[in-house]
């Protein structure tokens, strides 16, 4: 019997997955893989060897020795390369079809403040909500919902904080490389230029936050002098982002 091959919408809506799933859940028996299969009509494992398919052209992930499976498709590189040069498009897309499928991720988006605005003003509301709840989620699992430097894993106490602020480039703004989990207090520092990281990811403190009290620098910041940042699953934080955090946000 001939396979049914993949439509772009399905490629898409298993990358979207894929996204939001830490490399060791990527198999057959995940409900999220289950439900997925479910509402595609394929099965758990054919969605789980296509997850794996793109875990194969994940650089990061050979990097560290992981290849995952050889037998991707020309289409599944199509579309691992349409999100990694388009995040901000291809993350809209993937979750309007998401709610197309009548699954309900968009319902976790605020849209107070949406209902009473028309037209472009109420669609760019629509899209810069769904982005960011979208990058929340792909960071937080990444860290597997723990602070990257102290390891806090209390998820309302966490940030999905951007390593180039949202402002300061529209290309990366959803891009997972340019994310790190962090608590509130040490997002509020990063963000702020109190504190960055070298490129062996180790934390550097300016010179201004190392003036205060010198029990609470200690407490919050001090003990993880030496401390390598907790490594995210996948899509690790780029060299070349933490070097424009420290050469235009750090205050040294």
């Amino acid at each position: 019997m001939k396979r049914k091959r993949w439509t772009r919408e399905e490629l898409i809506l298993t990358f979207n997955l894929y996204c939001k799933l830490p490399f060791g859940k990527l198999h057959s028996r995940n409900p999220e893989i289950i439900y997925l299969a479910e509402q595609i009509g394929r099965t758990a494992n054919a969605v789980a060897l296509k997850l794996v398919n793109f875990a194969s052209l994940d650089p990061e992930l050979k990097k560290r020795g992981i290849k995952g499976m050889s037998s991707h498709s020309k289409h599944d590189k199509l579309i691992f390369e349409e999100f990694s040069n388009n995040w901000e498009k291809l993350v809209l897309e993937s979750e309007l079809l998401l709610e197309n499928l009548g699954d309900s991720k968009l319902e976790e988006v605020n849209f107070k403040g949406i209902i009473e605005k028309t037209g472009e003003e109420k669609l760019q509301l629509v899209r810069t909500r769904v982005n960011q709840n979208f990058f929340r989620k792909i960071v937080l699992v990444n860290y597997n919902e723990k602070c990257a430097l102290c390891s806090l894993d209390h998820t309302s106490l966490l940030v999905a904080s951007h390593i180039v602020p949202w402002s300061k480039n529209k290309e990366h703004r959803l891009n997972p490389k340019n994310g790190l989990c962090l608590c509130a207090i040490h997002d509020k520092a990063f963000d702020s230029g109190l504190i960055s990281f070298d490129d062996n990811l180790i934390i550097l403190f300016s010179r201004e936050i190392q003036k205060i009290n010198k029990k609470i620098f200690i407490d919050y910041f001090g003990q993880f002098e030496t401390k390598e940042l907790n490594m995210p699953k996948k899509f690790y934080p780029s060299l070349e982002f933490l070097e424009f955090h420290r050469k235009n946000i750090f205050r040294y």
